[in-house]
């Protein structure tokens, strides 16, 4: 028997249908399941992403904090560096005025104040904490013209207000001296003053022998009541310190190195402090000394000379600045104080081995809020004083 075919339009009403029908399947869209099963894994790999991203940055900012501490430590240590070379110009041109006790007042109703001639004074931490930031004070001259020291022919009385010496060559108006005893003594001790030149009389008039130092409104450094009662003995000599810089560096409470200046000009100390460079956290220094005579550094220390004799060891400071990175991390990143390596040979008190056959100071950074979640670098440099050695 034959099958039975479907009419044309029995398969025209077929393919309708089927279309249709594809047509609504195409438009179902997901499921309740697809579409959780999507979100999912769009919930995974946002995850993996942020995490991805979160990492990188924080690598980033460490990075980046990392090197602007290592910027600011660069850039304290080269400040310190660059003005204890220049320490002791002019003031250690006689090295046995070193450690005289100078006596300065500006204007007759300051306060007269009292520092040692010496180039570099280092001052440690505090009275109740050793380990505190140091502080370092540099003396150095400044001047355009020769700073040579000048011997007194004549003696000089403390009414006086002229120095009569062999010669006033590099002398000029508006420079601050020093006058040293050629005996020092108890109540005879270096004094400050500034160079005048008033012409109205020959004791007061600048001249190749006489260096005056009058009173005047626009000189108040020269006060006679604080040079000696005795006066000074022919003998005796003066030390130009030019445009004189009495400058001391320490470490702010907000952690910063800063600068403290006394200015030639009005005689007052800089206030407030000047922030020099952030994140500096410890400032250390050693005096290097030569205790044998031989001319060469061979113990490093802490202790201050009080004599001519120990500030003629002092041949060399040693300065370690400890920068702190200003990003805080989630982990504990330090977990001990810093480590100052000062080499295996040096001779120093209170040190450890470490790095092998060396030796390191701890630099504390425990004043430091939440000091173990920051990264801390130590630089450091050996400064020779090159105005003691080239005097001495």
């Amino acid at each position: 028997m034959s099958r039975i075919q479907p009419s044309r339009r029995l398969r025209t009403e077929m393919r309708t249908i089927q279309s249709t029908l594809s047509r609504r399947l195409s438009l179902r869209g997901f499921t309740l399941v697809e579409l959780m099963v999507g979100l999912v894994l769009g919930l995974l790999t946002v995850l993996v992403i942020s995490q991805v991203l979160a990492l990188a940055e924080g690598k980033k900012r460490s990075i980046t904090m990392g090197g602007d501490a290592q910027v600011n430590g660069a850039l304290s240590l080269f400040t310190l560096q660059r003005d204890v070379q220049m320490a002791g110009y002019g003031a250690a041109a006689s090295p046995d005025a070193l450690g005289c006790s100078v006596t300065g007042k500006y204007d007759t109703g300051g306060a007269s104040f009292v520092f040692p001639l010496a180039p570099v004074v280092i001052t440690n931490g505090t009275s109740t904490d050793t380990d505190a930031p140091d502080t370092i004070t540099v003396l150095q001259g400044q001047t355009t013209n020769f700073s040579v020291p000048m011997v007194l022919k004549e003696e000089h009385p403390q009414s006086s207000n002229y120095f009569e010496v062999a010669s006033s060559l590099g002398a000029a108006v508006g420079n601050m001296m020093i006058a040293v005893p050629k005996l020092q003594g108890s109540g005879v001790g270096c004094t400050l003053f500034s160079v005048t030149n008033d012409t109205t009389s020959p004791a007061t008039t600048l001249g190749p022998t006489r260096v005056p130092h009058a009173a005047t409104a626009a000189s108040k450094w020269n006060q006679n009541s604080i040079f000696p009662a005795s006066g000074y003995m022919s003998g005796s000599y003066l030390l130009n310190m030019g445009s004189m810089v009495y400058r001391s560096y320490s470490v702010s409470s907000v952690h910063s190195l800063q600068m403290v200046e006394r200015s030639p000009i009005n005689g007052a100390l800089t206030d407030p402090p000047l922030e020099l460079y952030p994140q500096i956290v410890n400032l250390q220094a050693l005096y290097g000394k030569d205790t044998d005579g031989d001319g060469v550094v061979d113990t490093y220390d802490n202790v201050t000379p009080t004599t001519n004799a120990g500030w003629l060891q002092v041949l060399a400071i040693r300065i370690a600045v400890v920068a702190r990175s200003n990003q805080y991390e989630k982990e504990i990143v330090t977990a001990s104080a810093p480590q100052w390596d000062v080499g295996a040979n040096a001779t120093i008190a209170g040190t450890t081995t470490c790095h092998g056959a060396s030796k390191c100071i701890a630099l504390r950074v425990s004043q430091v809020a939440e000091w173990q979640h920051y990264r801390f670098k130590v630089y450091d440099t050996i400064v020779p004083l090159r105005n003691v050695l080239w005097n001495s």
